[in-house]
């Protein structure tokens, strides 16, 4: 890999955490796949579905701190506070380090 997998996941933090909506979804691949097990197990394949995604979720759930962040054979794995709590976040990348699939939910 010619980028670091965990400095990704922590730009995608810091954006989420400022509400920038254009870096969140500039960090996606064009064809990027989101699984999301908030509230019922959603998933996003589109550009448009993706941003009506993030629309909702910085409106609704804003992240805070980060809680914990580690290496994984696959991407990198992600916690962070939300109003709701904990939240679990599994990033894996493509060869550019955009990320291809998150796979998201709380943490129990």
């Amino acid at each position: 890999m010619s980028f670091d997998p965990m400095a990704v996941a922590i730009d995608w933090l810091d954006a989420y955490r400022a509400g920038d909506i254009e870096a969140i979804l500039e960090m996606y691949a064009e064809d990027a796949v989101v699984h999301c097990g908030c509230g019922g197990v959603k998933t996003i394949t589109s550009r448009e579905a993706l941003r009506a995604y993030w629309v909702d979720r910085l409106r609704d759930y804003p992240a805070g701190q980060l809680d914990d962040l580690n290496p994984s054979h696959e991407g990198t794995i992600i916690s962070y506070i939300t109003s709701t709590g904990v939240m679990s976040a599994l990033f894996t990348f493509d060869a550019t380090g955009r990320i291809k699939e998150l796979n998201c939910s709380p943490l129990h």
